[in-house]
């Protein structure tokens, strides 16, 4: 299958929306007709390959798309993929539709399952979307930079109320379990301090301390970030309630990170990321993630890609830590 000339591809996004998907999902349709090729939309990820959930995508299909949050071929998690008979009826639907490659857009399951449909003939390209932004194999991934100032604009608002009644906010924040978006946010929002999974939690320097030396600054509010990988923020809000003495208003901000209209970053990088994967695939390459590297998009080699690690930049840690010594 993989060594015909790329004449239709389907597109999927698969796992957790992120903001962006719009936009590469529009790049990939325009750059496939600008291919001479055809697109099909595969609805509802890995499921809706399986189920043959499909709808012929022209260039007006993806109009007025590119500022849309979330995707307009939905997504779901998808049990039957995990098992042979449902990827075996996944190639079954390409062979039917005629679909010569598949490009799928999401994170690490997504490309888990990229890699076993490779392995059954089909020629896939994956494209990173996750607010996480824990691919090893992408300085970047589609959707971070919109949930980072989502999440800071929601914390900019908690820090308005806090402030008016001198108390301390504990705000999860999502990532699964790593520390990529709530690092990030943290030094952004100009936060007491930040848990992150990649350190191990020493609550009496990490918090108390942290909240102690605030307060000795001259500062009289405290804004304590804490990634959702680490723990919940509600038994963090009442450890601190116990050590200090204090009553700490928690906040969950949850999948509203993951909703909005995309910002530029995402929706520029998206549109590269698309249109590279098609390119990828009219060049004659496939099996492969683009994503970035150095400021430009790279491709990698699908296994490859998927043992790359990305490890936190930890001296973003002791900024914050610095940051936190004076008062706001």
């Amino acid at each position: 299958m993989d060594n015909k000339k790329i004449k239709r591809i389907g597109v999927l996004t698969s796992g957790g929306d992120a903001p962006g998907m719009n936009a590469a999902v529009r790049a990939v349709v325009r750059t496939a007709i600008s291919c001479d090729m055809e697109c099909i939309g595969i609805r509802r990820g890995w499921q809706g390959l399986i189920n043959s959930d499909f709808m012929p995508m022209k260039g007006d299909s993806v109009n007025h798309i590119l500022s849309r949050g979330g995707t307009i071929l939905y997504t779901a998690r998808s049990d039957d993929f995990m098992t042979e008979e449902g990827r075996k009826k996944a190639v079954s639907t390409c062979k039917m539709l005629g679909i010569d490659a598949i490009i799928a857009i999401g994170g690490d399951g997504t490309f888990r399952g990229a890699l076993e449909l490779s392995r059954l003939g089909v020629p896939v390209v994956g494209i990173p979307a996750t607010i996480d932004n824990d691919l090893g194999c992408s300085n970047y991934t589609i959707g971070f930079d919109t949930a980072c100032n989502t999440a800071i604009e929601c914390i900019d608002r908690l820090r308005d109320t806090m402030q008016s009644h001198e108390r301390c906010s504990v705000v999860e924040v999502m990532g699964r379990n790593a520390g990529f978006l709530a690092l990030y946010v943290a030094i952004a929002a100009g936060a007491t301090a930040v848990l992150v999974p990649e350190r191990e939690l020493d609550f009496q320097k990490d918090v108390v301390e942290r909240i102690q030396n605030a307060r000795l600054a001259g500062n009289t509010h405290f804004m304590i970030v804490v990634a959702e990988g680490v723990g919940s923020a509600f038994e963090i809000g009442a450890r601190i309630k116990e050590e200090l003495g204090m009553d700490p208003r928690v906040t969950v901000l949850g999948h509203i990170q993951r909703g909005g209209s995309p910002n530029a970053r995402d929706r520029e990088t998206a549109t590269r990321m698309g249109y590279f994967a098609v390119k990828t695939l009219a060049e004659g390459r496939s099996n492969c993630i683009v994503g970035t590297k150095q400021g430009g998009i790279v491709d990698i080699p699908i296994e490859e890609a998927l043992t790359m690690k990305k490890r936190l930049q930890m001296e973003r840690y002791n900024v914050l830590e610095a940051m936190g010594n004076f008062s706001h």
